[in-house]
């Protein structure tokens, strides 16, 4: 058993994510730089909530980027993404790649929703290490690991170029708003994640995945899968190095400038708690799509 539990806050606490469309001066700035740093696309709504305490989210970002752009986090990231994909093989959601061809969709829309699935599966899993990291050193303390650490050279992101339009909920028909609140209702969250935004611009495709999918989370099978990611992230973050001397005490007296300490504690913990769930959730998305 890690030191950092897996829990869901409760009460949820309230978030307020800086939409990057709202972002501007140095939390614009924040933005566009961590994006380049994890090679990412959008900015997960965890650190967009992390964004609206910017005293704390600086200090933060200040030792997580030459972190964020070493081999270790990217060979840590990489790890949580195989080892999930790994176990949801076990669980064998269908495969939806016949009905989508009875719904009308070409074998080249079908790729697209797999390339769209493919940015998620890369970019969700360093999201998943910065909220663990933010609560280790909240709530545990210091990291251990050394003050140096090799960079990561080159691209690992991958090389599809899609452009994520997300079906936010003022846009979308009864049908798919119904999904959205049935969502949220079964994940038990105040809140739609980005990916399901972006994978509800087809939305014939989606109430396909999402009916799926819902028959199996919250099973013991499914949370045991969230379970092994969690501990997995808790276990590698504390075996980062620390190229950037984040310090503990400083990230703790950066929260308080913000806010009282408990209150982006449980941000935290909110964002640590439903990550690995929406790994293993976007990772069946994907077994739903395999070719055969």
């Amino acid at each position: 058993m890690f030191a950092l539990p897996r829990q869901r806050p409760d009460p949820l606490p309230a978030i307020h994510p800086l939409p990057e469309y709202l972002a501007t001066s140095q939390r614009a700035a924040w933005y566009a730089d961590m994006k380049q740093a994890l090679q990412v696309p959008w900015m997960g709504v965890v650190t967009m909530a992390f964004a609206h305490y910017p005293t704390f989210f600086g200090e933060l970002w200040r030792g997580l980027k030459p972190l964020s752009e070493s081999t270790a986090f990217v060979d840590a990231s990489r790890a949580l993404r195989t080892e999930v994909e790994q176990r949801v093989a076990g669980l064998a959601p269908q495969n939806l790649c016949d009905a989508l061809a009875r719904h009308g969709y070409a074998p080249r829309e079908i790729d697209t929703l797999r390339d769209v699935n493919t940015v998620f599966s890369h970019g969700n899993p360093p999201y998943l290490l910065i909220a663990t990291l933010a609560r280790h050193l909240l709530e545990l303390g210091d990291l251990t690991g050394p003050h140096t650490a090799d960079a990561f050279t080159g691209r690992h992101a991958p090389e599809v170029a899609v452009p994520l339009v997300l079906m936010e909920a003022h846009h979308a028909d009864a049908p798919t708003q119904a999904i959205y609140a049935d969502i949220k209702a079964t994940l038990d969250l105040p809140f739609v994640n980005t990916d399901y935004r972006a994978f509800a611009r087809w939305p014939s495709y989606f109430a396909l995945a999402w009916n799926d999918l819902r028959c199996t989370v919250g099973t013991p099978a499914h949370e045991a899968i969230c379970q092994a990611c969690h501990d997995q992230a808790a276990a590698r973050v504390a075996a980062l190095p620390n190229p950037g001397k984040l310090s503990a005490t400083a990230l703790r007296q950066a929260a308080e400038a913000d806010a009282p300490i408990d209150e982006v504690m449980r941000v935290c913990q909110l964002f640590q708690w439903l990550l690995p769930g929406l790994m293993v959730n976007v990772a069946c998305f994907r077994q739903q799509l395999q070719a055969h």
